[in-house]
C-alpha cells in the first residue's frame, strides 16, 4: 500500500476558463510499478478545448498587459511555492510516472530551477535598432524592433517528466505576456494539475485572470481541437515524432515549437578513459526507465578499446538496482505501462532474431517477473552487441532501458554512423583529444554536443532542440521567450519627406 500526496485542485475539476470546471467523467491513474490506482484525473471534451481557447483569447489583453515586474513576480511566487512544496511533488511524481525517486527528485529540483530563470529572463526581452539608411530610402529615418506576445501557446507535453516539461511551456509564456493552455500525457496529468493550481493562486494574488493558465486532459480529439484552432498562435510540444508531425501539418502556418526525441549516440574513442565512459553509459543509459530523448541508445566503440569497454560495461551492469521506484537505491523500475514494455520486448526480440547478441541480462524478463510486486511493466536493463544497423532498436527510438553497442575502426566513422539517423538531438563523444572533440562537435548533426558527459545532460538554462526528426525550435527560458513573441518594426521619419514639385 501507498499513501498518495494531499492534492491542492479541486477534486473532480480542471482549470479551464477563469475558474475550475467540474467534469463526471474521470480516468484512473495507476502507479506503474504495481498497477494499483493512485488517483482519478477528470476527462474533458473537445467542445472543453473551444472553451479553453475562448476564455485564452479574451484574456490575451490582459495578459499581454503585465509589466515587466509582474511577471517576474508571478513566476517568483511560484517558485517559492513549489519549492516549499518540493516533497509533495516528489512523491506524486514517483507514483504517477514510475520514475526512480531519484529522477523525480531531479525532475522537481530542475523544475524550480527553471521558473528562477524564467523570472531572471524577463527584464532581458528586448529588442535593437536597424540601420534603416544603409539604403538611401532610409536616410533620415529611425528603426527599431520591439517583442510583442505572440499570441495564445498550447503546451503539450510528454509523460516522462511531466512538471518539468509544462513548466518549460508556461513560464516563458507568462513572461512573453501570452495566455498558455496545456495537455499533459493522460497517463500523467495529475502532477501538472497540482502545478497549474499553485501558478493560478499566484495568479489571483497578483489580481490576474486565471484564463491566463488553463489545462485541458483528454483523448487526441482534445489536443488536436487546440492545435488546429487559429487562436493557437504557438504550439510548443514534447513527444514523438509521429505524432510531432501530425501536430506541424495540422498547426500550419503558425508556428509549432517541437521536441521529438531522438535514438541518442554515444562515442567512445580509443584514447578514452574507458572506466569514466563505462560509467557514464550506466548513468545515462538507464535514467528515468530509460524514457529519456536524450539517454544513452547508440553506443560507437573505437575497435582497441570495444573489447575492454563491453566487458567492463556488462560486468558493473549488477550496480543498477531494479525495484521498486519509491526507494531512493533504485535505478531502473517498470516503464510506463505494459504497452510500452511490451514493444520494448518484441523491439529487443526483433534485434536478437535479426544477429544481435544479447549480453545483460542473461536473459529477458517475461510479464510479471522481476521483483516482487513488480507490474508487467518491468523491463530489466538491457545491452546488444553486434546490433545490425538496420535494426528497429538502432534506427528508431526505443524510450526503454536498452543500449546498443557497435564497433568502428575511427572516430571519423563513429561520426558518420551517428549521423546515419533520422534524428538528431543530442550526442556524446569520450575523448582525451582536443582535435577529436572538436571534429564531434563540427561534424555531428544534432541540436548539442556532450564531451566527456552523458549526452543526457541538459542545463535547463542553455538553448534545447534539434535537428532533422527530432524537431524545430528551441526551449530554455530566454530562448523559449522568443519563440512565444513576434518582433515589430517601428520605422519613424522624423520630419516627413517632401516631394519636390
Amino acid at each position: 500500500m501507498h499513501a498518495t500526496p494531499p492534492r491542492l485542485a479541486p477534486a473532480g475539476a480542471l482549470p479551464i476558463g477563469a475558474g475550475w470546471r467540474e467534469f463526471a467523467e474521470a480516468s484512473d491513474v495507476v502507479f506503474p510499478y504495481d498497477g494499483s490506482v493512485i488517483g482519478r484525473a477528470p476527462v474533458s471534451r473537445a467542445a472543453d478545448s473551444l472553451d479553453a481557447l475562448d476564455a485564452a483569447e479574451a484574456a490575451r489583453t490582459e495578459v499581454a498587459a503585465l509589466t515587466t515586474a509582474e511577471r517576474k513576480s508571478i513566476l517568483l511566487a511560484v517558485h517559492d511555492r513549489l519549492r516549499a512544496d518540493a516533497q509533495r511533488f516528489e512523491d506524486l511524481l514517483v507514483l504517477e510516472t514510475g520514475k526512480p525517486r531519484i529522477d523525480c527528485r531531479t525532475e522537481v529540483n530542475r523544475t524550480i530551477v527553471t521558473l528562477q530563470a524564467t523570472a531572471e529572463e524577463v527584464s532581458h526581452v528586448r529588442g535593437e535598432t536597424v540601420p534603416l539608411d544603409l539604403q538611401d530610402l532610409g536616410r533620415g529615418m529611425i528603426g527599431y524592433y520591439t517583442r510583442k506576445p505572440a499570441g495564445v501557446v498550447v503546451g503539450i507535453a510528454g509523460f516522462n517528466y511531466p512538471v518539468l516539461l509544462a513548466t518549460h511551456k508556461l513560464a516563458p509564456a507568462i513572461a512573453a505576456g501570452c495566455p498558455v493552455v496545456l495537455k499533459p500525457a493522460p497517463n500523467t496529468p495529475l502532477a501538472t494539475i497540482e502545478l497549474v493550481a499553485i501558478v493560478r493562486e499566484t495568479l489571483a494574488e497578483h489580481g490576474v485572470t486565471g484564463a491566463a493558465v488553463q489545462l485541458v486532459n483528454g483523448g487526441p480529439e482534445v489536443g488536436e481541437t487546440l492545435v488546429r484552432d487559429p487562436r493557437a498562435q504557438v504550439v510548443s510540444f514534447t513527444g514523438s515524432a509521429k505524432i510531432g508531425h501530425l501536430i506541424a501539418q495540422q498547426s500550419a502556418p503558425r508556428k509549432a515549437l517541437l521536441e521529438l526525441g531522438s535514438n541518442t549516440g554515444f562515442i567512445v574513442a580509443a584514447d578514452a578513459d574507458v572506466e569514466a565512459a563505462v560509467d557514464a553509459v550506466l548513468r545515462g543509459g538507464f535514467y528515468a526507465n530509460g524514457q529519456a530523448c536524450i539517454s544513452v541508445q547508440r553506443v560507437v566503440l573505437e575497435r582497441p578499446i570495444a573489447e575492454r569497454f563491453s566487458e567492463r560495461l556488462v560486468s558493473r551492469m549488477g550496480e543498477l538496482v531494479v525495484g521498486d521506484p519509491r526507494d531512493i537505491a533504485t535505478h531502473v523500475a517498470p516503464v510506463i505501462n505494459a504497452a510500452s514494455a511490451d514493444r520494448i520486448r518484441a523491439t529487443v526480440d526483433d534485434a536478437l532474431a535479426a544477429g544481435a547478441a544479447l549480453l545483460s541480462p542473461a536473459e529477458i524478463p517475461a510479464p510479471g517477473s522481476g521483483t516482487e510486486g513488480a507490474s508487467a511493466a518491468l523491463v530489466a536493463p538491457i545491452v546488444l552487441g553486434d546490433v545490425p544497423r538496420d535494426a528497429e532498436v538502432w534506427r528508431e527510438e526505443i524510450f526503454g532501458p536498452v543500449v546498443c553497442l557497435t564497433v568502428v575502426d575511427s572516430v571519423d566513422e563513429a561520426v558518420d554512423v551517428v549521423n546515419d539517423s533520422r534524428y538528431g538531438l543530442q550526442a556524446a563523444i569520450y575523448t582525451a583529444s582536443l582535435e577529436s572533440a572538436f571534429a564531434a562537435v563540427e561534424r555531428l548533426e544534432v541540436g548539442g554536443v556532450v564531451v566527456n558527459e552523458i549526452p543526457g545532460f541538459r542545463s535547463d538554462i542553455m538553448p534545447y532542440g534539434g535537428v532533422k526528426d527530432s524537431g524545430i525550435g528551441r526551449e530554455g527560458p530566454r530562448y523559449a521567450i522568443e519563440e512565444f513573441t513576434v518582433t515589430r518594426m517601428a520605422m519613424i521619419r522624423p520630419t516627413p519627406r517632401k516631394v519636390s514639385a
